[in-house]
Formats: C-alpha cells, sequence, structure tokens
C-alpha cells in the first residue's frame, strides 16, 4: 500500500498488514507511526515522504538504513522487523520502544546523576559495541536518538549511519549529523569516519546527560563545527571520574579516544547514589487514574497503561546549541569560511526516528516548584473539558496572510474566527456553539472583545464587483452586526483604549471609530522614511508602524504616534530595517530587533535577533544586546522576552540587561506565541495539531505536556496554532478545531 503522509493520521489505515493506530511523529524525510502486527505486536514504522520516493540517491541512502539497521541487534537498540525500501513510498517497521528521549527526560527532569547516569551510560557504550560489532558506525549519537525504557536505554535511527563494507554515499563537501555532538572528523574528512565518531558523540551526549549542556555551545552550526574542530570542551558541572572519561572521548584525534571495552570498565567505576531515582523511573509517566499528570507526585497512579504513545516528535533538522560567540581573529573566521561552505551543501541530519514523548496523554511532572498546596484552580462555572469543530458551510475565498484564532470575552465565551470557518462564539464552560456569523472563510482571528462588542472581519462573497474588507462590530452576545466600514485588506485592525485603530482602504490614512462606529479621526498616513503603514498599539496607545512604499527591505522604519484624542502624528523615533514591535516595558515601547539577510525584511518564524530598543515616547530610547544569535517568534510577557523557534525551542531573555535566563528544547515543534498565568507562574503553548506544553516561567522546566488531539482538521499543517486562558481554562485552537482543558489536570480531548 502507498500512503502519503497526509492521510497518515487517520486511524484504521495500514501498511503492508501493519494497521496504524498512532502518528509518532514527523520530520523533513518522511512520518513515523504506530503499527499494530496482526499478532498485536507494535512497531514503529517509518514512511518516506512521497516526494523523496522519487529521487534515487535518497532510495539508495534509505537502502542503506535499512541495511545497516537489520545489521544491529542488541538489547540497547531497536531492531528492524520489516521494511521494504523499494516501495512506492518506502518504509520500514522497528520494534516499538515506550519510553521517552534522553533530550525530554532531561529538559523535564533536569541533569542525570548517580545509578541513572551510570545506567545509561553502560547502556550506551553496550549499544554502540553492539552496532560496531555489525560494522556500522551511527554517526548522529545524540539525546534525540536515545530512548529511555523501563528496562534502559536504547539507540535508535540509523538514517545517516554507515555499513563499513557498503558504498559511502556521503558526496565531497556535504556534511550530515548534527552539529553539536559531531566529531571533528565529520566536518573535516565525513567519508573516512570509523567507529571512534561515535566515541565523541557519546562523550558529548555524556556531558548534556549529566549537566544538562552541551561541550560545544556555538550560536549556530558554522561557529559549534569550529568548536568541536578546534576548541577544548566545556566540562563545567561535570564530575570525576566522569569529567576525566568524557575528555578522553572528545579528543580530536580518534586515535587517543578510549575503545569501548576499556570505557565500559571505566564507567563502573561511576559511583551510585541509592537514593537517586531508578532509570525505569526516567520513563515512566505520572498519571493519575484519568490519565493526567499529577504535579508534585513522584509516582505512578494509574494502574492502566495506553496502547500507545503520547504525540510524538520526529527529529529537528538542526541542532545548533546556544551561547554567545566572541570573535577569535583571521583564523576563526578562516576555518568558519570553511565550515560554512560545507554546511550550506548539507541536508544536516536527514533522520526521521521515532522519537517518543511520555507514554500517557500528559506528560512527566518534573518541575521542582511544583506543589501539591499550588492555588485553587478558577473556571468558568459548569467548566469541563470540550472540544469543538469550528468549521462552517460558508463558501468563498479567505483572507489572506492572517492568523486564525480566538479571543476571550471575560469568562463565559470565546470568539474564534480562522481558515474555513466564519467568526464563531463558543460558550466557555462546554464548547457549544452560540451563533455564527459571516458570508465567507476568514483566516483572521477577531481583533478583540469590549463592552459586549466583538469587532472582526468580514469579506462579502462577490463575482460581479470587487468589495474590500469590512471591519465590523457584532452584538457579542448575539452576533448581530452593529455597524461596518470598508478597511486595508491587508493591515490589521487594533484596539486602543479609546477605541478601534485601522488603515482605510487605500491604506492612505489611519481611521479609528468608537464603539458606536462613529469616526473619531483620520490622519494621513505619512514618515520620514515613508509612506506604507500599519496602525500598532503599544500598551493601549495607538502608533503607526512606516517603512518606504517602494522597498520596505532596504529602509528604516518610522514610530509615529498618534494623540488618541484627535489623531495628531508625531514622529518619535526611526528603527533599524524589519523591528519588530513587542509592546512596552517600564512604559517605553520595546522593540526586537532582528539581523537581516540581503534583501531580506524579517518576520521569519526562525528569524535571528540581535537587539531589543526600548524607545522614549519623549525622544531617545537604548539599545539592549541580545545575547549570542537569538531566534524565533518574540513575545514580551511582563518584563521577560520569550522567543519561540520552529524546532521547539524556548529562550527567555530579561528586558532590562539582555540576560538569558533560561533556553529549553522543548522537541515539540511549530510552537504558538506563550501565554502567561501568573497564578501558576506558568508558560502555556500548543502547537499545530494541538498538543500543549506548560513550562514553568521562572526556569524554563516543562512541568507538563500533552498528546496531540486525533484529527484537528486538514489545515492543521498550514495553520498557526493559539492559546488563551479563560479564567484558568486552557482553551486552544489547532487547525479548525477549538478545545478547552484544566491546567491541574491537563488532559486533551482525544474525541
Amino acid at each position: 500500500m502507498s500512503l502519503s503522509s497526509g492521510n497518515a493520521e487517520s486511524t484504521g489505515a495500514s501498511i503492508a498488514g501493519y494497521t496504524l493506530i498512532d502518528r509518532l511523529g514527523s520530520g523533513g524525510m518522511g512520518v513515523v507511526h504506530l503499527g499494530l502486527s496482526a499478532s498485536g505486536r507494535q512497531v514503529a514504522i517509518k514512511v518516506v515522504h512521497a516526494q523523496y520516493a522519487l529521487d534515487e540517491e535518497f532510495r539508495a541512502r534509505f537502502r542503506q538504513e535499512v541495511a545497516a539497521a537489520r545489521r544491529v541487534s542488541g538489547a540497547f537498540t531497536a531492531p528492524v522487523v520489516d521494511a521494504d525500501p523499494d516501495a512506492e513510498q518506502p518504509w520500514m517497521a522497528t520494534l516499538y520502544v515506550p519510553g521517552r528521549t534522553l533530550t525530554e527526560v532531561v529538559a523535564e527532569q533536569g541533569p542525570l546523576s548517580g545509578r541513572r547516569l551510570r545506567t545509561l551510560a553502560l547502556g550506551l557504550v553496550e549499544a554502540l559495541r553492539d552496532i560496531h560489532r555489525a560494522g556500522v558506525v551511527h554517526r548522529d549519537l545524540k539525546p534525540s536518538n536515545v530512548l529511555i525504557a523501563e528496562d534502559g536505554p536504547r539507540v535508535i535511527d540509523f538514517g545517516i549511519s554507515r555499513a563499513a563494507d557498503n558504498e559511502d554515499l556521503t558526496v565531497t563537501g556535504r556534511l550530515i549529523g548534527t552539529p553539536p555532538f559531531m566529531s571533528p572528523e565529520q566536518f573535516s574528512s565525513p567519508r573516512d569516519v570509523t567507529a571512534a565518531s561515535d566515541v565523541f558523540s557519546l562523550g558529548s551526549l555524556l556531558v548534556y546527560a549529566a549537566t544538562g549542556n552541551r561541550p560545544f555551545e556555538g550560536g549556530s552550526p558554522y561557529l559549534t563545527g569550529y568548536q568541536v574542530m578546534y576548541e577544548a570542551p566545556k566540562l563545567d558541572g561535570v564530575r570525576e571520574p566522569l569529567r576525566s572519561l568524557a575528555a578522553r572521548c572528545l579528543e580530536k584525534d580518534p586515535a587517543a579516544r578510549p575503545g569501548l571495552e576499556d570505557l565500559h570498565r571505566d564507567l563502573l567505576t561511576l559511583p551510585v547514589d541509592e537514593s537517586a531515582e531508578s532509570l525505569p523511573d526516567l520513563a515512566s509517566d505520572l498519571t493519575v487514574p484519568d490519565g493526567t499528570t499529577e504535579p508534585g507526585s513522584g509516582r505512578r497512579r494509574s494502574s492502566r497503561p495506553r496502547p500507545g504513545p503520547a504525540a510524538h516528535q520526529a527529529d529537528t533538522a538542526t541542532d545548533t546549541g546556544s551561547g554567545a560567540i566572541t570573535g577569535r581573529g583571521r583564523r576563526t573566521r578562516r576555518v568558519l569560511l570553511g565550515v560554512g561552505a560545507a554546511l550550506a551543501v548539507t541536508a544536516i541530519g536527514i533522520t526521521t526516528a521515532h522519537l517518543v514523548a511520555s507514554g500517557g496523554t500528559g506528560g512527566a511532572s518534573s518541575d521542582a516548584s511544583a506543589s501539591p498546596a499550588a492555588p485553587a484552580v478558577s473556571l468558568p462555572a459548569d467548566w469541563r473539558p470540550w472540544r469543538a469543530s469550528l468549521l462552517s458551510a460558508k463558501k468563498g475565498d479567505p483572507l489572506d496572510e492572517l492568523k486564525p484564532g480566538c479571543v476571550a470575552g471575560g469568562s463565559t465565551a470565546v470568539y474564534c474566527a480562522g481558515t474555513g470557518f466564519t467568526t464563531v462564539r463558543l460558550n466557555a464552560a462546554s464548547g457549544r456553539v452560540a451563533w455564527r456569523k459571516g458570508t465567507s472563510p476568514e483566516t483572521s482571528r477577531p481583533v478583540g472583545v469590549r463592552d459586549g462588542r466583538v469587532y472582526t472581519y468580514v469579506k462579502p462573497d462577490s463575482t460581479e464587483t470587487y468589495i474590500p474588507r469590512r471591519l465590523v462590530a457584532l452584538n457579542a452576545g448575539t452576533g448581530a452586526q452593529l455597524w461596518a466600514h470598508p478597511v486595508s485588506e491587508d493591515r490589521d485592525a487594533v484596539l486602543f483604549d479609546s477605541g478601534v485603530l485601522a488603515m482605510d482602504e487605500k491604506a492612505t490614512q489611519y481611521v479609528a471609530y468608537d464603539e458606536t462606529g462613529h469616526l473619531l479621526w483620520t490622519t494621513r498616513a505619512s514618515s520620514s522614511v515613508g509612506d506604507a503603514c500599519t496602525p500598532a498599539v503599544l500598551g493601549g496607545t495607538p502608533y503607526g508602524l512606516c517603512t518606504p512604499a517602494d522597498d520596505p527591505s532596504k529602509g528604516e522604519v518610522a514610530l509615529v504616534h498618534l494623540d488618541p484624542v484627535d489623531g495628531t502624528a508625531k514622529e518619535i523615533a526611526t528603527l533599524p530595517t524589519g523591528a519588530v514591535p513587542l509592546g512596552t516595558a517600564d512604559g517605553r515601547p520595546l522593540f526586537a530587533v532582528p539581523k537581516l539577510a540581503e534583501g531580506s525584511f524579517g518576520s521569519g518564524e526562525d528569524q535571528p535577533y540581535t537587539t531589543l530598543m526600548a524607545v522614549d515616547p519623549l525622544g531617545g530610547g537604548r539599545r539592549i544586546p541580545l545575547p549570542g544569535t537569538t531566534r524565533g517568534t518574540p513575545t514580551l510577557v511582563g518584563d521577560v522576552v520569550h522567543f519561540v523557534r520552529p524546532n521547539g525551542t524556548v529562550t527567555a531573555v530579561r528586558v532590562s540587561d539582555g540576560k538569558r535566563l533560561w533556553q529549553r528544547e522543548t522537541d515539540i515543534e511549530n510552537l504558538s506565541t506563550p501565554v502567561y498565568s501568573a497564578k501558576s507562574d506558568t508558560l502555556y503553548l500548543a502547537n499545530q495539531y494541538g498538543r500543549l506544553l506548560a513550562l514553568n516561567a521562572r526556569t524554563g522546566v516543562v512541568r507538563w505536556r500533552t498528546s496531540a488531539l486525533q484529527d484537528p482538521g486538514d489545515s492543521a499543517s498550514d495553520t498557526v496554532p493559539s492559546v488563551l486562558l479563560v479564567k484558568d481554562a486552557i482553551v486552544a485552537v489547532a487547525g479548525d478545531t477549538a478545545f478547552s482543558v484544566r491546567p491541574d489536570r491537563p488532559k486533551s480531548v482525544a474525541k
């Protein structure tokens, strides 16, 4: 059977006689499913994306992966049970290993020590011994390729491994691996790597397991590659005797590294702290009988195991590390050019391993600050977990370049709009649809809710004449339209303290309306740098952001203050190209300044940022340098900016001095911007398939995570997820589905 990734999540589908019962994850090259054989055995099935199945070189590499994985058999690897590399869509099935990745364990529970660390180290050495005895070099040993099972670790994913007696498909000038865990020879001579390369990677991995940090922490793949090749590893926090063992593994010269037998013997000397948590507990889920997380607990209370895992995420393409790097002179730049040239043509990490998360609906609670005496949860009256489809039967062309989602209307309702559906009011306690309004699908969440009015958009559907988009105010209780005005197609309206601000339909003037739809004022959109302007609200005050109309990527950004009473415009600052408004800090408008590629305007999801700028409304301001290269979509929460990368990395930076407070690799891709709960000091995020994540806002430690929704809708992979709080209830939108859970029992609504 040919199975496309598009229908991969449908239950009941099968491939080669295996029934697919869950989607474990997706990577750049394929999708991994949880499958069930006719006898009931669980397997992880990797199915190559259709577009790569047409690439003969990729097919050859996949055949090599299957052959290499078949050759390896041991207690600490996941054996291949079936495969067809010549199918229309090649696939491979390995024995399913329930457990979480080392990345997740360290992120949730912190570094390992005592018995847990020794068991991990010895298990990995034994796994590598089995791999090398089969004549295979793994070449991508890293935390996300290590599963923590109840009976010990498992090494998975031979996607870029090399069988010693097979032709090496690594072409000249192409590096394959994950930079922080690669060996020097993988950068300098990738054709010639030997088993000693895996020993180097093992050293890096053990340092990470023992400290939560990598020994090579560059701000980019290029800087990380330079550190791996030429600099001493950072072993701060690694205790003896592991420190000396890791240092030997991390020798630049492959011949100077220890053999696995010697390493195994030396690792037996690692101390065992009998009071430490045993290794099997690393893979357990802290669950209560209904399958939800029990904050602050250290033991399992659920007696009925689930047959499948939580939402499993495939490995991210790059793992570049973090940290500021200082200049190192001409030699550094010259070497980086060489490393960069190689990385520029590489497909770093072609793996699509089944990287399993927790085995229940909620991941393990690992936040040391969690307390049984946490504040009582406040929910809407008669609240219960709910799920609601937002789809409607309305036809027509949706609006472009806008994000779907919901806004809260007090504690009783949420109002949503988005791809494929019109504006809808949902009961915040039950998810019941109260009303729908609109003539064609929207792709924009409502502008906001205030004083019994919902501000949103409509796009009249007409086949005869062009009708512009309209900003409308709806009665929040009934959905009845109160007023409407034509506005710009591509400039979002925003609520400010005295009304709602938009651009007119020609985008040449700011227009402000009060709650009755009465025109408060109009102001010509202009500035010293250009007349392409967008409305913004910072701290409740209206502003304009203006760029050159002909080419925004080559001009600065003018910040124009608009008087809330009469619209009088005053240009107060000129900002660097691509500056992103975040809000206000200490009463000052705050912006994130990107590092732009040539001809780029910025605003990418993985945009690098170098500086925060705080603007004094009376003139002047200051720049706050960011640490290293800080990437992601920025969101201001209080006095901290959180950057969320597409690969799931979240970084918290303090506004006052730009200090990085923490960085967490969550391994949950395509997360929403965070929403903050002051009561529990928690950040909540959602991903595009409805998986929820809770982080300690102070430390970044993962409090809990949930599984993905079953079938969130066809638009899930193409839309931006969102999350909000109604009282303490979490309401999220994934695809065309809205759902609500409580934060102390975050069980996803699966049906």
